[in-house]
Parts: C-alpha cells; structure tokens; sequence
C-alpha cells in the first residue's frame, strides 16, 4: 500500500510539473510578421463618415462600444449586427454596416469586449461572457424584425456558437462570413494563413486545469497575430486563453452545428487566404446540416467585408433568409449545396462608388 501510495504521488508530481511547465512556456512565442492581404486593405478605406462608439453597459457594469447605421429610406426592412474578426474592432465592419443602411436595415457594429473601446483589450473575465454581453446588448437595444447577427472570421466563429446556443432564439437569422470554426476543421489552413501563432501547450494545459474546476490561468495570453507594430493601439495584438476559448465555437463544434434552429448562410471568398473555400459545405453536412454556401468568385478573406460585389453578396444573403421559415435551411438532407456566385450589384451607380470608396 505504502508503494503504491508512493508512485501515486510520483506520477501526480510528475503531472503538475508538466503542466506547470506547459504554462510557463508552452505560450504563443513570438508575433508572425504582419500580412499585408489582412492589414493593407484598410488603408483604402475612407473612415471619415465612421458613427460615433455609442455604449451599452454590461451586467458587471462595464461600457461595451458599437456604432449605429440607421435605414435609408422610409420602411425599414429588418436589423443587421455585424460582428468584426480577431484583433479587429467595430470599425473593420464599417462598409458592410453601410451597405446594409444604404439596402434599407438598420445596422450595428460591435467592439466585442477585449477589441476595441469595450474592456481591457485581450482579456475577458469568464468563458460566456461574450454570450452575456451579446444579451444584454439585445436587451438594451430595440433591434427592428427581422433581426439578423452576422460575423467575420473569429466574428462568424463566435456567431456560430451562439446560433447553436440556449439564446440563439435572440436572432431571426444568422450569416457567417468565411468563419473560423476549428483547429480540427477541414476549412482552415495552416497558421490561418500565417495570420497567428497559438500556443498549443498552455492552452491544453490550462484546459486540463479548468476540467478540475481551476480557472487561476485563463488571463494568459496564447494567441498572437499578425499584427504590425504602428497598429497595436488600435488593433488588439494577443488574446488571453479565456478571450481565445469564447470567441469561437464550442470545442465540438459539430454539436453546436447539429443544435442550431435558425435559418443560417455561409458566405466566402473564392480565394480566402485564410480558409479554404470549397470545403465549408462538407463540414456542415459531415456535422447533419445542410447549409447552403455561397462562394464569391474573385474575393479573398479581407475583401469579403470591403469589396462592394461581395458586401452586395451578404445583403442578398440576408434578404434570402428574411423571406424563409427558420430550420429551411439547417435540416439534414441527402444533397450538398454549394453556390458559385455572379452577383448583379442592385445598389444604384451613385451607391456602389460610394461603398468602393467608403465615402
């Protein structure tokens, strides 16, 4: 018994010093250098008209940011919520959230907290807190019907997990721009494309430990992304473990696919540089659902949000499901349906210069 004891305590010893060595220096490492395609295309953007961050506060009390985009025109045809990708803020969204004003809906932006003006950049104080924070801002918001929430990337990873979530019933509709969905996914290229560095050690470290009930390291960082060093102060250059677990989908992110009800797109770009375009419709069906999946010819992952075709693109996404009953859509079936799409801007000549110049 004394034995036994012995190498009981050995092999628990020997346990703790392998995670505590994965946590103090399994970290993310070293930034990878900045990517223009991700960064540059910003730099044509005219933010001049960007809305004032107007707030919400929290149920801890804290202000969280986004930007309003009120309807053109006399009736409004319903609501949009668009929500940026990782290291990004409110304003990344900002000709999308045009668009959609300029088609009639009223849109928002969000700095989802830790980006932005909403929180210490990098860090959330739980796992759900971005679920309650999507609440409260609903609650605190009159959101015109049908309301839709749409994400980019990260953005469109974390608007999976809520569609899949107890709470997805807060949204008619939910729009996915080329989402990051998993490490274990076959959409996503490695690195992301070079976009960041994870590191993988702590974050099964610290996973392990929250399996016990143990939260003491969630504030480490591990993730960093690309990000260039002129703009770490307004992008946010690394995630805590806790930031990097919650804006994203559950780790089985076939059963959060499986659990969603509400009518869903996928829209991509044909040469996302980020993820792989043909294969997100595989990966819904694999996980029971046929979604349907509109490819954009000529974009990549950035133009997605920026190019006036493919913000064209997500708006008839979005009218498309405010014309369908929820589950159409998300119901397993026996086909796959991928869409190559030759989109016919509607948007008048005045209106399509404006959104190609962000003026």
């Amino acid at each position: 018994m004394k034995r036994l004891l012995v190498t009981i305590l050995i092999v628990v010893a020997v346990l703790v010093a392998a995670l505590g060595l994965a946590i103090a220096l399994g970290g993310p490492g070293k930034a990878p250098p900045p990517m223009s395609s991700i960064n540059d295309p910003f730099k044509n953007v005219d933010f001049s008209d960007l809305p004032e961050a107007t707030y919400v506060t929290a149920r801890d009390g804290t202000k969280l940011a986004f930007r309003a985009y009120p309807a053109a025109g006399g009736a409004v045809k319903g609501s949009v919520v668009l929500l940026h990708g990782s290291s990004a803020s409110s304003s990344s969204m900002h000709l999308m959230a045009k668009g959609f004003a300029a088609a009639g809906y009223a849109a928002y932006t969000l700095d989802i907290r830790g980006h932005g003006k909403s929180g210490t950049k990098g860090h959330i104080a739980y796992i759900g807190q971005l679920e309650d924070d999507l609440e409260d801002f609903v609650h605190s918001t009159k959101l015109a019907q049908p309301s839709t929430l749409a994400g980019f990337s990260s953005g469109g990873g974390f608007v999976l997990r809520f569609a899949g979530s107890p709470r997805q019933e807060l949204f008619s509709n939910y729009l996915l721009l080329s989402p990051w969905i998993s490490q274990d996914a076959a959409t996503l290229r490695p690195g992301s494309g070079g976009w960041a560095t994870v590191g993988v050690p702590r974050i099964i470290a610290i996973a392990v430990l929250n399996g016990f009930g143990m939260h003491a390291f969630d504030d480490l960082p591990v993730v960093r992304f690309a990000v260039d060093e002129r703009d770490k102060g307004l992008l946010t250059p690394q995630y805590s473990f806790a930031l990097a677990q919650n804006f994203r989908p559950e780790r089985d992110y076939q059963a959060n696919i499986r659990a969603i009800r509400q009518t869903l797109r996928v829209l991509v770009g044909q040469n996302d540089d980020v993820s792989y375009a043909d294969r997100f419709a595989a990966v819904f069906k694999t996980a029971g659902k046929d979604v349907p999946v509109t490819v954009v010819p000529g974009i990549d992952h950035i133009s997605l949000t920026l190019d006036p075709v493919a913000v064209q693109a997500a708006i008839a996404a979005v009218e498309s499901m405010d014309h369908e009953k929820p589950n159409q859509t998300t119901q397993p079936t026996a086909g796959r349906r991928t869409n190559k799409l030759s989109v016919t801007p509607t948007f008048p000549p005045a209106a399509m210069r404006a959104l190609a110049s962000g003026g």
